[in-house]
């Protein structure tokens, strides 16, 4: 009998690679990642290298691929996208964005496959209407994102609840709104790696580490607010939407719960025993008018569909990034 297949496009990225590390682990399904693995120093292959997977397609083929294991598809987890927040291409972003992911979904739609994307909390722009995933199409069209990426998120988000609307959907279909998203295999990610991450070698090595100072007179510098969540709790999202075919939305994905990078900062200090040494540097002027003080994931009708899976607090998902991970020699999950 042909096995099951599980398509994770992006799948050799950071948190693609980490819902190909639970779904391997599980063994139900042949895990095909579509990626590139770009140059060999970069080590994202290495996101995979501890994982069965069954086949690599490259994006310039995955169409073509979809089209020769149709039959063994069973859902395509859509995690490939131009994830830079201040990528200047807005023409390239919308392409690899919006255009890729509604030939992905029209393809699921036609084969009766199963489709789960990545949206982002930067669809909600500054915050100012809230941070409640609402997926009414009207409540989707008033946000207002501070950049081309999220934009390009909430389109598509738009695009797939109208054509829900028309009945012109996949079986099940899913957008995630991922917040602030921190964890092993982030190392590729450059300037976009998470605070943990960017930190970790000063942290490591005992001295001072910066933080932007606020630009805000509501927020004491070090004091802007984020929802942090660790990267092991929007898998466990992944992995019950996969188990409950009959949810369908656009959902966020998050703690609940905002904390400040002075916070994350002092949890990685801590995790790695040592004492905390902060200091306080300019915000770079191109990003002030774009930046968000403030998010916080609301998990409420996630939760109500009969999500049961909990938020890691804050310090304890630094504790297991920082000692399992960070300050090994091998650091890769």
């Amino acid at each position: 009998m042909t096995r099951r297949m599980m398509v994770v496009t992006g799948g050799a990225g950071f948190i693609g690679s980490n819902i190909v590390a639970r779904l391997a682990a599980e063994d139900r399904w042949d895990v095909v990642v579509c990626d590139r693995m770009e140059t060999a120093d970069l080590a994202k292959w290495r996101n995979l290298s501890k994982h069965r997977v069954a086949d690599l397609w490259a994006p310039e083929e995955l169409f073509q691929k979809l089209e020769q294991h149709a039959e063994a598809v069973d859902a395509v987890i859509h995690m490939g996208a131009i994830s830079s927040t201040t990528e200047p291409d807005a023409d390239l972003i919308l392409r690899t964005n919006f255009s890729l992911s509604r030939d992905l979904w029209d393809w699921c739609v036609a084969r009766d496959k199963r489709l789960i994307y990545a949206s982002s909390a930067a669809t909600y722009g500054d915050g100012d209407q809230g941070f409640e995933d609402n997926d009414a199409l009207d409540a989707l069209s008033s946000l207002r994102p501070l950049n081309a990426y999220g934009y390009s998120k909430r389109l598509f988000d738009e695009y797939a609840v109208r054509q829900a609307m028309e009945e012109s959907a996949p079986r099940q279909w899913a957008g995630l709104k991922f917040f602030n998203v921190y964890g092993p295999n982030e190392y590729h990610k450059g300037g976009m790696k998470s605070v943990v991450a960017q930190i970790w070698p000063k942290v490591a090595a005992g001295e001072t580490v910066e933080l932007f100072r606020s630009h805000n007179p509501n927020y004491p510098d070090g004091g802007q607010l984020r929802d942090f969540v660790y990267v092991d709790d929007v898998v466990d999202i992944v992995d019950w939407l996969l188990a409950t075919p009959d949810v369908s939305g656009v959902f966020n994905a998050g703690s609940g719960q905002a904390r400040s990078f002075a916070d994350l900062a002092r949890a990685t200090f801590v995790a790695a025993g040592k004492t905390p040494s902060i200091v306080y540097v300019d915000m770079p002027e191109t990003i002030r008018d774009r930046y968000q003080y403030f998010t916080e994931a609301r998990m409420d009708r996630i939760r109500a569909l009969g999500f049961p899976g909990q938020s890691t607090p804050l310090e304890e998902g630094v504790r297991r990034y920082v000692q399992g991970f960070l300050s090994q020699s091998d650091p890769y999950r």
